[in-house]
């Protein structure tokens, strides 16, 4: 047993089942776009998790891409500094 789950005892804090871990992994592949393309095949725990943290590093360097683009895109604009204000409030 983990020591993670002897404190969690320990604490007295409620425990999660395997199949409340089951539903979560299933509701987590469900929002990967790779897993609508698989339809209803069932995929290990440890694949869905490995597909999630792929998937979160894609989005955090599109996101990183995009404000690098849109950084130039603004430094370069002939928008008046009132216009930029919008969109650096809309962007934070």
């Amino acid at each position: 047993m983990s020591s993670r789950r002897s404190r969690s005892r320990q604490s007295g804090s409620s425990r999660i089942t395997d199949e409340q871990i089951s539903d979560l992994v299933s509701k987590l592949q469900d929002l990967l776009p790779e897993a609508r393309l698989r339809g209803n095949d069932r995929v290990p725990s440890s694949r869905v998790l490995q597909e999630t943290c792929s998937y979160i590093n894609s989005l955090h360097r599109e996101v990183d891409d995009l404000s690098e683009r849109l950084s130039e895109l603004l430094a370069t604009s002939d928008m008046s500094t009132a216009q930029e204000a919008i969109i650096r409030s809309l962007l934070m």
